[in-house]
């Protein structure tokens, strides 16, 4: 197992519990080449199963999963929204799950798009079988990187359904989801349109690029000693502000504290979590409408000059701060983006869960939090 952080040995990540989550890391652009060959190879059987669904316009296309698997669906809403000119909703299975009645349409025709990483989590086992109970007419596409995972062997036998199963490789042995984070996104936009197959070799080498840049800035951030981290952005990368501030949140096992927060919403109280030991990371937008704001914001934080730093991650040059500059992606959507973004933070998490002390494969050693969610009891519900 080979990885790219610097100033660690293969036996030496292994001696710190972090093996898996650097190697994870470092793998995103081969595992994207993988998986645009799986979607190629496989579109002549999705489409056969999605097309007649999304023709019919009263179809109800949703996207859920649970955790970071629900922020895929965030990230991907708008985008594919956008695309395919209808609504799209984004809906946690740990929302629908406490709520079915309040979520799920009976009279409406659904197709239910689960993204799980092993498919085993509780809420996403039981919003199927849920949505199967509820719905008259649902359709299931699940998106899991475990062949054996409850969802992937339930499949068979739910009323109409379509499995596409993820490399291995994309399986996280970590903890905390990164390089299966980005791969589902990048299926996900493969599948409806929002992320064209010709576009994938420029996310690869612009991830090849980045991923050097990313561990230094980490192991310079860390050096700062920051209490707060703050992660900004809008539509698409709102979501992966979300994201990005769980994956601190996850492998520094709560030690720092992590907001992920729209652009636009900042100023609506939660920016009084600044303070000089507060790193904020915006994340620019490459839209130029949707990036002014971003850039009034920005100029705004530095005004303010209350936070330790301010990080503008960005793919087009921005007129002084501290900025890292993702390459060759100046024309790429911001669902693109993302993908390359969140590397960045997934570095950055890392790099502070080690400089704690911490194991960032198992960074709980508690036990309260888990790989795969424990404690849940699924109630039974009746109409």
């Amino acid at each position: 197992m080979q990885s790219t952080l610097p100033g660690f040995t293969a036996a030496q990540l292994e001696t710190r519990g972090a093996q898996w989550t650097a190697h994870e890391i470092a793998q995103q652009p081969a595992v994207w080449a993988d998986v645009t060959q799986l979607v190629a190879a496989q579109r002549a059987r999705l489409d056969a199963f999605l097309v007649p669904l999304l023709l019919n316009p009263s179809t109800r296309l949703v996207f859920t999963g649970a955790g970071t698997s629900s922020f895929i669906g965030d990230c991907l809403a708008p985008a594919v929204s956008a695309h395919l000119r209808r609504r799209v909703e984004s809906l946690a299975t740990t929302n629908i799950v406490s709520g079915p009645q309040r979520y799920l349409q009976r009279d409406l025709p659904t197709l239910l798009v689960s993204f799980a990483r092993s498919g085993n989590s509780p809420e996403s086992v039981a919003t199927v079988e849920l949505a199967e109970r509820v719905v008259s007419n649902v359709h299931h596409l699940i998106i899991t990187c475990n062949a054996e995972g409850e969802l992937a062997k339930r499949a068979s036998k739910l009323r109409s359904a379509h499995v596409l199963l993820l490399p291995d490789s994309i399986n996280d042995r970590g903890f905390a989801m990164t390089s299966s984070f980005t791969s589902m996104v990048l299926v996900g936009g493969l599948i409806f349109g929002a992320i064209r197959e010709q576009s994938v070799p420029a996310l690869c080498r612009a991830a090849d690029a980045l991923l050097p840049k990313a561990w230094s800035l980490a192991q310079r951030l860390v050096g700062r000693e920051f209490q707060r981290v703050v992660y900004l952005g809008s539509n698409e990368l709102s979501s992966l502000a979300s994201e990005a501030a769980l994956k601190l949140l996850e492998l520094t096992d709560g030690q720092v504290v992590a907001l992920g927060q729209s652009t636009l919403g900042f100023r609506h109280g939660p920016k009084t979590i600044i303070n000089n030991r507060s790193l904020v990371v915006l994340l620019l937008s490459n839209d130029a409408y949707v990036r002014a704001y971003d850039e009034d914001l920005l100029a705004e934080l530095r005004r303010d000059a209350r936070a330790g730093e301010i990080l503008a991650v960005t793919a087009h040059e921005v007129k002084g701060g501290e900025q890292v500059k993702v390459e060759g992606l100046a024309g790429a959507s911001d669902l693109e983006l993302a993908m390359l973004y969140v590397i960045v933070a997934q570095t950055y998490a890392l790099t502070q869960s080690l400089a704690l002390g911490l194991t960032p494969d198992r960074p709980n050693a508690a036990g309260v939090v888990n790989r795969v969610v424990q404690g849940v009891t699924i109630h039974p519900w009746r109409e």
